[in-house]
């Protein structure tokens, strides 16, 4: 898709009651993703005496997560596309999949959500650390920023192949949550290890502000927008063929 089908949208869209409505379903979902995510390393951790980061609390944070963000993006489907991610949000506005100003709007509702639900789970756990992500011993931050990269381009390029390909009606587009939640889930198998595997700049971003620990953290936007990015480049601007894939409705623009 060549670059002009990028959209800012109209500034009327802030006020917009679709917009807002979607943008509240992105809070919601981010909300309950990050609050079970989050929450499965917290009880790990103070189950086993901060076992989180064995072999065991890998696979635990896996299957959480994987099952968290497959309901995430089902229940905000139909109302935002269940974007859950800045990330994701990045990579569909550069294939023209949503303006500029609803994407700010997306990014604004992720933040807040993760945000609150950090708050949620340091107020039922009675003060518990919410740990921030960080590199483990031995990972550099640039390498750090390449495991993002890859992950995040798993994870966005997933998104295009079930969820925005037109092409993938049918029975592909029903089980887009499914293979979503999987990446995500074998992504941190991957990567959980050496940085944590975000690949969602909100899912750092509140415990980040909750626990007020920002080293590295750039590492967890510079990688999952790059990475965004370079699967939108080649699966929109390339794999979908102009003939084959159909722009959004401007209605959903309005």
């Amino acid at each position: 898709m060549p670059i002009s089908s990028i959209a800012v949208g109209s500034p009327s869209e802030f006020g917009s009651a679709d917009a807002l409505r979607a943008a509240l379903a992105e809070f919601i979902s981010t909300l309950i993703f990050v609050f079970a995510g989050s929450g499965s390393g917290v009880a790990f951790a103070e189950l086993t005496d901060n076992g989180a980061t064995t072999p065991a609390g890998l696979v635990a944070a896996a299957v959480a997560h994987a099952f968290a963000l497959f309901v995430a993006v089902a229940i905000a489907a139909n109302i935002s596309g269940g974007h859950v991610n800045p990330a994701v949000t990045f990579g569909l506005f550069l294939g023209g999949n949503i303006t500029l100003i609803r994407g700010i709007l997306y990014w604004i509702a992720q933040l807040l959500g993760s945000v609150v639900a950090c708050l949620l789970l340091k107020l039922a756990t009675g003060g518990l650390t919410i740990s921030a992500f960080s590199l483990s011993t031995g990972v550099g931050a640039w390498n750090a920023v390449v495991f993002e990269i890859v992950m995040t381009f798993g994870l966005v390029y997933t998104v295009y192949a079930t969820a925005v390909d037109k092409r993938s009606a049918g029975n592909i587009s029903i089980i887009a949550p499914i293979a979503i939640g999987f990446i995500v889930g074998a992504n941190i198998l991957a990567g959980g290890a050496f940085d944590g595997a975000s690949m969602n700049p909100a899912v750092s971003f509140g415990p980040a502000v909750v626990s007020w620990s920002w080293a590295s953290h750039w590492v967890y936007w510079l990688g999952p927008l790059l990475g965004a990015a370079i699967a939108a480049i080649i699966y929109d601007w390339i794999l979908i063929a102009p003939t084959t894939h159909e722009p959004l409705p401007t209605t959903d623009y309005s």
